[in-house]
This record gives C-alpha cells, structure tokens and sequence, in this order.
C-alpha cells in the first residue's frame, strides 16, 4: 500500500513495506525531511534501504544522521558501492569515515579508491568465491555452501591458477546441473574476455550488456583477477550515463541526485549558463536580420516564413543529433566514420526537404505568389540539409576532440542552424526576388 501524507507526518515507514518502496518515498522528501524519518527506521530496514538509495541521497543522509549510524550503514555497503559514496563526500569526511571502518572493510574500501574515477577497478566487488582447478564438482558446491557467504555474488566463479591468474569462469547453472564426480576444469568458460583494471567504465558496462553475463572479471596488467563486475553495477553505469547525456542535451548540467534532494538554487545554475552561452550565441541570428532588414522591408512577406523555417531547421538538426549521440553511445559509430556518416545524413536532409517542399509549395503558391513560395521551397531544401549534416558532424567531431557528444547536441545545434538558416533564405530570396 502506498505511503499517506498522514503516514509521513509522523515521521516512521512502515516495518513491512518493501526497500525499494521505502527508497521511492525517501526519494520523493526534501534533504531533511529524509533524515528526520531515517532515524526512525530500524537498524536491519535502514541498511538495506540505505543500499539502495541514490548515492545523492546517500550523501545527504551521512551529513545529517549521527555519526555512529552513520559508520554503521557505510560499513554495511559492498566495497565497490562505499567507494562510490566516499569519492561524492568532501575529503575530509570521507578520510574520517574511511578511518572508522573495520580493518578488512577498509582495506578492501581503500584498494578500490586507489584506481582512478570512471575506471572499472572503482566499480569492481573484490568480494568474489574463486575455485581451483582439480576439483570435482562436488567439492565445489561444498566450498560454495561453506565460504559463498562473504561473497557478492555466487552466480560466476572465477578459475585461478596458484598465481591467480585467470583461466576461465564457472557459472553456478552448471555446477548445479553436472556430475558431482566432473571436474569444474570442464564447465570453465575459457574464452570469457577479462576486463583489464584501467578500463572505462562505460565500455565494460556496454560489454556486460552485449553478452548478457552476470558478472566479469577485472584483471591486472599480469592479468591476475582483482575482482568482478557485476551486472548490476554495469547497469548503474549505463543509467548514469543515460541520466548525463539527456541532461546535456536538453542544456543544462546533469543533476547527479534526485528531483527533490536538489535546491531550487541548484537547479537555476545547472540551467543558467547554458542559457548564457545559448543567448550569446544567438546574436549571430540578430546579426543577419540586421544584415538582410532592407530585403525583409522590400518583400514584407519574408517575414511570416522566418519561424517556420528556423523550428524546421532546429527540429531537423535535433533529431540527426539524437540518432548520432545514441548510436555513438552504444559503439555503433565512430570518429572515423565522419565522412560516411555526413554524406548519409546530407542525403537525408536532402530528402526530408524535398518532401517538405513538396507538399507545402503549392498552397505557399496560393498564398504569397510563385516567387516567394520558390523561395521558401527551395530554403526548406538547403536548411533541411545543412541542419541534419551539422547534427551528425557537432558530435561526432564533438567525440574526435574529447568532447562528451551530448554536450554539444541539440540545443547548441539549433541555435547554429537558426543563424545558417536565415542567411541561405535571404540569399536565395535575393538571387529570385532582385
């Protein structure tokens, strides 16, 4: 049953309502509200709410809740989640928390703050059941009854040599299925491909994705297994990464927390430089209708066209770079294929203005008269073209220099085709009209 005003106001969750209930509800309050009732939850249902818990919010708990609870649910985290926690918190509280830790815990919390931000080895669970070659299955699943549970997960187990190498993984589904008396060396996946420690991220959450693996293993350089990444992790990368790019493509900064959990404040400066930098560049199209007012005041009726040529444009420009941002997310394009992709997006723009010239140049005909209906014929031509080209080649070239794509997406590409769009339609209307 969802939670009622009235259940809120008296600062507790239900003892039976599900975490991931809980989470939404916590998630929905303002930063203080969210402590207030925290403090309420019992020990067992704070941990395994706080789990799951946005790591904006997370932060903000820790801020706000007393310090010994608050080493209590950061203890309670797996090594790769509280890793994570502590690189969002300020150094200082950070280094505290991570003093106040059990000495395992720390260890293991420490190993993985020691690679570097957006590298598989932060995201990694050093908690894994390794098995030896050798054994039958039997003395496997005894070894998993025995030590499985200090490990994140159970589903893949790694195969080391003596040196911890990696020589392949073993998936419980077979362990289960097979003879006691097989060998695991049997039932190794030998051509799983590891990921090495210093790997982004993002390319090992889209490998995850593409081969539909629970877990994969992180190696060194010697290519000794460190740990797994499992998919769960892998799809906490792929959802922020989702979260950045529609922030940035609608212009303005990604948030990094919930709705809620930010102030009124925040939410103004994540939006208003891009508003700036937007406006600025916007005085491009001030300049050509300075430029061309002595044509628009000849042929007044230049004028009703200017809206729907620029939205056309902008819309054209958007939707190129949409497609381009998203195929290049998920590696089905690269840098270099600039040159096939603008020839491809060219001819789309091609097609898409003539199609829209079409069907609008005969009732432009009856309208304004021949003339200016060729005019804004043939401008739905040219801006439909240069709009969807400048869409594909700003992120691709945007991804060439280093650029996140979705950065310079939709609402900076809009604003370049609002300027390029009005000067081909009074050039075009210059060289018919005069």
């Amino acid at each position: 049953m969802r939670q009622t005003e009235h259940d809120r106001d008296e600062n507790t969750l239900p003892a039976t309502m599900p975490a991931y209930e809980a989470v939404r509800e916590l998630t929905r309050l303002e930063p203080p509200e969210q402590a207030e009732i925290f403090e309420q939850i019992p020990e067992q249902q704070a941990t395994a709410i706080f789990g799951l818990l946005d790591k904006g919010v997370q932060q903000q708990l820790v801020d706000r809740l007393p310090p010994a609870q608050v080493v209590r649910l950061v203890e309670s985290l797996e090594p790769d989640d509280r890793a994570q926690l502590l690189e969002e918190l300020p150094a200082p509280t950070a280094r505290n928390l991570l003093s106040n830790l059990s000495p395992h815990e720390r260890q293991m919390t420490a190993q993985l703050l020691g690679f570097p931000e957006e590298s598989v080895g932060r995201i990694m669970t050093p908690e894994f059941l390794a098995l030896g070659p050798g054994l039958t299955v039997a003395q496997a699943l005894e070894k998993i009854r025995r030590e499985g549970q200090a490990a994140e997960t159970i589903y893949v187990l790694p195969l080391l040599d003596d040196e911890h190498h990696l020589l392949g993984l073993v998936y419980l589904k077979d362990l289960v299925l097979a003879p006691c008396d097989q060998l695991v060396d049997e039932l190794a996946d030998t051509m799983v491909r590891p990921l090495p420690a210093l790997e982004d991220q993002e390319v090992a959450a889209r490998l995850i994705q593409m081969t539909d693996t629970l877990a994969a293993p992180v190696v060194d350089k010697e290519g000794r297994l460190l740990g797994l990444v499992t998919v769960d992790d892998a799809m906490d990368v792929l959802d922020r990464e989702v979260e950045e790019d529609l922030a940035w493509a609608g212009g303005s900064e990604p948030l990094a927390r919930p709705y809620f959990s930010v102030s009124a404040l925040r939410l103004a400066r994540t939006r208003v430089i891009w508003l700036l930098a937007l406006a600025l560049a916007a005085i491009l199209t001030v300049n050509v209708l300075s430029a061309f007012e002595a044509t628009l005041e000849a042929v007044i009726s230049l004028a009703l066209f200017i809206p729907l040529l620029i939205d056309t444009g902008g819309n054209c420009g958007a939707q190129s770079a949409t497609t381009l941002v998203r195929a290049m997310s998920v590696g089905e394009i690269g840098p270099q294929d600039l040159l096939r992709v603008l020839g491809r997006e060219c001819l789309v723009g091609l097609l898409l203005g003539a199609m829209l010239a079409a069907i609008g140049v005969i009732p432009l005909w009856l309208f304004v008269g021949g003339p200016v209906a060729l005019v804004v014929a043939l401008t739905l031509i040219v801006i439909c073209s240069l709009a969807a080209t400048a869409g594909a080649a700003v992120p691709v070239l945007a991804d060439r220099i280093g650029i996140d794509p979705a950065v310079a997406s939709a609402p900076f590409i809009t604003t370049l085709i609002d300027a390029a769009g009005l000067l081909a339609y009074f050039l075009i209307a210059r060289a018919i009209l005069f």
